[in-house]
């Protein structure tokens, strides 16, 4: 039986917590490794690991934390950092993270609107296709309309129940 760390958390079951989260990602179709290394910093008791750390908790290379690194800042789950007086940088998932990244969704549908909407006046209305996209659409519009309410009351529910 694997002895609980300084920290009182037992390392064996952390791993398997963040082994088996990832998987959950990987399900929902996030690339492995940033799936990996986004665990790992969600379960760190900081919030933060340098590349050796994640490295080594994860079993992998550099060059496979560096990816997912990129990854996960382009879609705002992780952001980088200096340590003061290193040049190693620290990555770090904050507590906000969640509703970073669907904030950046939120772009998305839009640019996936405006394309669809050419795709309604491309092929016309009254078309079969025409009609599928126009649907398509109108899902896309719903979502983006009723995300804004729906990130707010995040925001009220998080505080209530987290603090400020």
């Amino acid at each position: 039986m694997t002895q609980p760390s300084e920290a009182g958390r037992d390392p064996e079951a952390v791993s398997k917590f963040v082994e088996a989260f990832a998987a959950q990602l990987v399900e929902a179709g996030m690339q492995r490794m940033a799936a990996r290394v986004f665990a790992a910093l969600l379960a760190s008791d900081a919030g933060a690991m340098t590349s050796a750390e994640l490295g080594e908790q994860l079993q992998v290379s550099p060059a496979a934390i560096s990816g997912a690194v990129r990854y996960l800042a382009q879609v705002h789950m992780v952001s980088r950092e200096r340590e003061p007086g290193s040049r190693r940088e620290r990555y770090r998932v904050h507590s906000d993270q969640w509703y970073e990244a669907m904030t950046n969704r939120d772009a998305i549908l839009r640019r996936w609107e405006a394309t669809l909407r050419e795709g309604v006046d491309s092929l016309g209305a009254e078309t079969p296709g025409g009609r599928r996209i126009a649907e398509t659409l109108a899902f896309f519009e719903f979502l983006e309309g009723e995300f804004g309410k729906l990130l707010e009351r995040w925001r009220e529910h998080r505080e209530q129940t987290f603090g400020p």
